[in-house]
Formats: C-alpha cells, structure tokens, sequence
C-alpha cells in the first residue's frame, strides 16, 4: 500500500521522474552491453566482422523476445500470489516458470542452430563474404541461450515481487565483464567474432548465477533445491496465456526488422555495417520514451485502481513533455557530435557517410515516436496490452512495405528508404494512437477492469 499511495499522492511529474531515472539507468546498461561488442570488433575485426555481428542482431531478437515476453508472464502470475501474501502459490509459480524458461531456452538452441543455415542465407539474404562469420557467431550466441531465458525468469521474479535494483546490478556485472572478456578475447587473443560470441555467453552466465545465488540468499521462499523444483501444468499454462500477448509482439517487430535487415543487405557490406552501427545509436535514441512508457504503465494502473483518473491524465501529460524534451536534448547531442560517435566504431568512409544520414534522419524522426509510445504505458496500465501490439504491427508493416517500394527507385528515396521508413511508420503510429486515445474507450474499459 506504501508504493500505491506514492503514486498516486502528491505531483505526478515528481513521482515520473524518481521511477523513470533508474528503469533509463537500466536501459542504458542493456543497451551499453549490446554495442560494446560492435565497438570492438569493428576496431580490432574491421568492417566485415561488424557486419556479421549486425546482421545477426534481428534474427537473435526473434529468440530473446520469447524470453522476454513468457518470462513477463511469469512475473505477473508470481506478482499477484506475492500480493495475496500467498507464499505457497509464489513458490509454486516461481518454480514452474524457472522450468518452463530454461525448457524453452534449451529448446530454441536447438532450432536456432537448426535453422541458422538456411535462415541467414536465404531469408536474411546475408552478402556469401559474411555468411560465415554470421553463423559463427550466431551458432556461438545461441549455445548461450539456456542462460539468457534463465536471466530473464530470474529477474522477471525478482521485479514481481517489488526488487527491481537487483537487476540494475546483474546489468552492470554484465556490461563490465563483456567490456573485458571483449577486450581479451577479440583485441588479445584476436579470435574475430567467436571472442565476442563467448565473451557475451560468459558475462550472461555470470549474471544467472548471480541472479540465482542472490535469490536464494535474500528470499527463503526461493531456497529451491534441485528435488523441490516441481511442475505445475496449470500454472505453466497460466504463465503462458499471459505472457503470449508480450512476446507475439515481440516477434512480430523481430520479423519486421528482419525483412528490413533483409533489403539492407542487399546494398552490400559497407551498407550492411553502417545499419549495424547506425541500429545500435538509434537504440540509445529510443531510451528516454521507452522509460516513460514503463512508467507510465504502473503509474497509471495504481491510478486507475485509485478511481483517480484526472491523475492518469495530468501525469500523461507531463511525461510526454518530459519525453519530448529528453529526446530532443539527446537527438541534438547525437547530431552535433555523430562524426565523433560513427569514428568510435571504425566504419569505412563510404559507411559512416551511410550511418551520418541514418542517425541524422532518425533523431529527426524519433520527435514523432515520442509522443505517441509513452501513451502505451496508459493503455497498459488499462489492461489494454494488445491495442500496443497492433500500434506496432501497424507501423512495422507500413515500415517495409515502403522500404520494399521505393529501396530501389533512386529518384525518390533509393537505399536511403533504410532508415526514411521510419517516418511512414511512426506518423501512422501516431494517428491510431491518439485517435483511440482522444476516443476515450480505453478509459470507460480501465474503469470497468477497475471495479471488477
């Protein structure tokens, strides 16, 4: 009750900020993690190398958006016994869900190695001078799978039941170890794109055990040992039915940006690495609304079951300008230093003046999306996660369509089309939003679920 009150007493935008700074906080360090790996290979591997471990990165998040959204599901299942003060029913949850994930972490390095073949050289269409390092270095990742659903589960529990610092500490374990095994095992020991594939493998086997000792240290309730883990069909059912919404969505913008990694590699190499580089920038970009979007989902659900939805409002309002604001600062400092950033990666001319027009247009772009996704939290705070999902469709599916239309009619876009398909996307993402917004039926559900 101590967190509900703080939500919804007092200035909204106060309580925005103080939980918005540690989930950025955290996005960075996820983010950091992820381009750590292109900085390196592509100073000490070169541009080939870079583009291998880029052009993986669409096809990986197909696998990671599984762990993502089912672990998700657990945490809402677990959250909810834990509210209930129902210690049998977390324990019973949590175990359930540890087994389901690490099931499905062994079951997608299996298909991921399957497939890898055929995927990357027929349906990503990866240049023939990359392919191997690409399954090399995807095959290696995938090895490591097991761990990432095991982070994933371990963490998503850790937030159910009201810890969520942990994980900013699990991050920076990571982050700071893959920095060094990078160092290590690309720049000394010069083992090109494998190195980075075990020194990502290693720093998220560190931080699932991490996760699980810290676990069973500080919580009785998860001191499982290896005969008290049990299975529950219902409950692995019930994780499942709730966590599917969250990762369909996730696989979806996965395939989207794998038809679209598709038509990058079909302008060669150096367009291949520039993608890569520019992708990994526009991450850090994308930081500041998708924070106020997780914020925006609690606080408004403590809100809405408060009955105060003139708050839900008026905070809605704030973070928007917050996030509008945020983006603008950090897309100005991006352009006004992006020879400074491009170099950092070591691209190739004809590259980093591909990536200078990328990151250029999206941190234009990016003014539109960020006042439309932080609306999002709203809906989900509402109950409402699956109008996000068709939003995403939506705008993922104009996305290539257009980049599929124009990528090779150089009299109006061309291969700039890569990175201008933003603009179609997001404007049309922006209109469904705030129409539904502005329509006020998400309102008169919330108040329904609300009350029920």
């Amino acid at each position: 009750m101590a967190i509900r009150k703080s939500m919804t007493e007092g200035a909204p935008w106060k309580h925005i900020i103080s939980f918005t700074l540690p989930v950025f906080f955290g996005l960075v360090l996820q983010q950091l993690y992820n381009t750590v790996d292109a900085i390196i290979v592509g100073n000490f591997c070169g541009e080939a190398s870079l583009a291998a471990v880029g052009t993986t990165a669409t096809f990986t998040f197909l696998f990671i958006a599984i762990a993502t959204g089912f672990s998700s599901g657990n945490g809402v299942v677990v959250s909810q016994a834990y509210g209930a003060n129902d210690e049998q029913q977390v324990r019973a949850n949590a175990s359930t869900g540890i087994l389901l994930l690490l099931g499905m972490g062994i079951i997608s390095t299996i298909i991921g190695i399957g497939v890898s073949k055929p995927a990357f050289a027929n349906f990503v269409a990866v240049p023939s001078e990359i392919l191997d390092s690409t399954l090399k270095y995807f095959n290696i990742c995938m090895l490591g799978m097991f761990f990432q659903f095991g982070y994933n589960i371990f963490s998503s529990i850790l937030r159910a039941i009201g810890d969520s610092i942990a994980t900013l500490y699990f991050l920076l374990i990571t982050s700071v170890l893959n920095i060094f095994l990078d160092l290590l095992f690309v720049a000394y020991f010069k083992w090109d794109v494998a190195g980075a594939a075990w020194a990502t493998n290693i720093s998220q086997a560190v931080s699932f055990f991490a996760a699980y000792i810290y676990m069973f240290k500080k919580y009785p309730v998860f001191r499982f040992k290896f005969k008290d883990f049990s299975w529950n069909r219902a409950l692995a059912w019930l994780t499942i039915k709730m966590g599917f919404p969250i990762a369909i969505q996730l696989v979806i913008v996965s395939i989207g940006l794998t038809f679209i990694q598709r038509a990058v590699n079909s302008f060669g190499k150096a367009m291949t690495a520039s993608f890569t580089v520019g992708q990994r920038i526009e991450l850090f970009l994308n930081l500041p609304f998708h924070a106020f979007q997780t914020t925006l989902a609690t606080y408004a659900g403590q809100n809405i079951g408060a009955g105060k939805m003139d708050r839900v409002k008026q905070g809605m309002k704030q973070a928007l300008a917050m996030s509008l604001f945020s983006t603008m600062l950090i897309s100005f400092l991006v352009c006004y230093f992006n020879q400074e950033i491009i170099r950092i990666f070591g691209l190739s001319e004809q590259a980093a003046i591909y990536c200078k027009d990328h990151i250029n247009t999206v941190a234009f772009t990016n003014l539109i999306i960020s006042i439309y996704v932080p609306v999002f939290g709203v809906f989900q705070g509402a109950n409402h996660t699956a109008f996000p999902t068709l939003v995403a469709t939506c705008a993922l599916s104009v996305r290539v369509l257009v980049t599929y239309i124009f990528k090779d009619n150089p009299e109006y876009f061309g291969y700039s089309i890569i990175w201008w398909n933003n603009l179609f996307g997001f404007v049309l993402g922006c209109l469904i939003t705030w129409t539904y917004y502005l329509s006020g039926k998400w309102q008169k559900n919330s108040l329904i679920v609300a009350k029920s």
